[in-house]
């Protein structure tokens, strides 16, 4: 994966909150430069996984429906995206919490509320420890 570190280009956010999906979005399209898909929900994401193809996905914990665990159990399922590395978006950072995220195949969890102008660079050095 050492060519891909400096590649990471497509990032899959799913989150339900409008306004986080907004701050988000500005944060990893217009500061960190990435070409970004946003989902409401896990179905979503599902359903545009084959047409977008992520690199990496973002997935909020707490969702209406279908929560981040449940989606990222399903997207494991997948076969065909069972590899893309997945990190947890939340404000539930209980170290317990954070032990089971990372043990459902989560590699990192972000911390809610996060900075909008640092989430890129965090982002980058999550993806270029995974080389």
């Amino acid at each position: 994966m050492s060519d891909a570190v400096s590649a990471l280009q497509r990032i899959m956010l799913v989150e339900d909150e409008e306004d986080i999906r907004a701050v988000a979005e500005l944060a990893l399209e217009a500061v960190g430069g990435f070409n970004l898909r946003t989902c409401d929900s896990g179905r979503k994401a599902l359903e545009q996984l084959a047409e977008f193809s992520p690199q990496l996905i973002l997935l909020d914990v707490m969702m209406p429906e279908m929560d981040g665990p449940s989606t990222l159990r399903a997207i494991k399922e997948t076969g065909d995206f069972a590899d893309v590395p997945a990190i947890f978006m939340t404000a539930k950072v209980q170290p317990e919490e954070v032990n089971e995220y990372l043990s459902l195949g989560a590699v990192a969890v972000i911390p809610k509320p996060f900075d909008p102008m640092t989430l890129s660079d965090r982002i980058r050095e999550i993806w270029e420890g995974l080389a």
